[in-house]
């Protein structure tokens, strides 16, 4: 029997990754048909590569797609650096990388904290212009194959907006991973746009509706958990973005087990409320291992280490918990909220 899932992708900066290895692993599985993809940032990039490559070449094309496109990130360097300051200052990325292997801060994120991507005005470019661009839109936008979902934040509302089918241009898949501090807003329709995952990361909602399946597998970047208190700068703004990051994500799977408490208990009819199923993949050791700057300094072996990972959490996931798919879900709300 095919188990129809969908998949929620989180943002995170080079950290999407750990994403690519999960896609990788869930791809390998002939028994799972992906049904309809959310996705933030990364999250979204992951989702637009996933669905072009699957409608070119079903899941061995799905799996070059995210695998040529991650590799033209890896060309990037550091998302700072390739923005607003490489073209600029040739020199400037040699020198940074000498000073972080002495410094105890990252020297890319006290720049930020100095200069902001409108400094160089007209003159700035998109460093995922050109990456997002290659992604075949006739796919990527096409009625067959996954629902693609991919929010972005409007910056004068500070409310989402979701793309979806025709809707999902490149300008879309850019603002949905515009991150204020790195790139500049972009603009959509006379509407300036950042990052979705200020306003749901990723958002789950799209996925309630009647015709897709009540599973959602919820791809995580950001730890919702990280012992002790952060204390230099870098560190302290990490721990922020990651808990603003996940407050939509918490909101909504707070609904969610609410929803499900008044099913069980017999005070809402079985199907007059989406029965959410949600699972969990992550690897929160990884991600709090890792330091906040490597979320903005890709590179090959980084993304390979990532996607190593991704696949070995996603092939753990379906080793203990393929059999509740479709029937119950493995992610114990109840536990998560007390």
């Amino acid at each position: 029997m095919t188990l129809r899932i969908n998949l929620g992708l989180q943002g995170g900066g080079a950290h999407g990754a750990f994403t690519w290895g999960v896609l990788d692993r869930i791809l390998e599985d002939e028994g799972i048909e992906i049904a309809a993809i959310s996705g933030t940032s990364a999250g979204a990039l992951n989702g637009a590569a996933l669905k072009a490559g699957l409608l070119s070449g079903d899941r061995a094309g799905a799996k070059t797609s995210l695998a040529r496109m991650w590799g033209e990130v890896a060309q990037l360097s550091d998302f700072r650096l390739a923005a607003w300051m490489q073209p600029f200052l040739p020199g400037f990325q040699a020198m940074t990388q000498i000073a972080q292997t002495m410094a105890p801060i990252s020297t890319q994120g006290v720049a930020a904290q100095l200069y902001t991507p409108y400094v160089w005005g007209s003159a700035w470019r998109n460093p995922l212009k050109d990456v997002v661009r290659r992604l075949d839109f006739s796919k990527v936008c096409h009625g067959e194959g996954p629902r693609l979902f991919v929010g972005a934040t409007s910056v004068r509302t500070g409310r989402i907006r979701i793309f979806e089918g025709q809707e999902i241009t490149p300008e879309a898949l850019m603002a949905s991973a515009c991150l204020p501090s790195v790139f500049q807003a972009v603009d959509i329709e006379g509407e300036a746009y950042w990052d979705g995952g200020y306003a749901g990361n990723p958002a789950l909602f799209p996925l309630y509706a009647r015709d897709l399946p009540d599973d959602v597998v919820v791809v995580s970047l950001n730890p919702l958990e990280r012992s002790g208190v952060p204390m230099t700068p870098m560190d302290i703004q990490n721990r922020i973005n990651e808990i603003s990051f996940n407050s939509a994500l918490l909101g909504e799977l707070r609904a969610i087990n609410f929803v499900r408490r008044l099913i069980g208990e017999g005070r809402i009819q079985k199907g007059q409320m989406k029965n959410v199923l949600v699972h969990l993949i992550a690897d929160d050791e990884l991600m709090t291992d890792l330091s906040a700057t490597t979320k903005l300094s890709p590179s090959a072996a980084l993304f390979e280490r990532l996607r190593t990972a991704g696949h070995a959490a996603a092939h753990l996931f379906l080793d203990q918990h393929r059999a509740k798919l479709t029937v119950e879900p493995s992610l114990d709300l109840q536990a998560l909220f007390g």
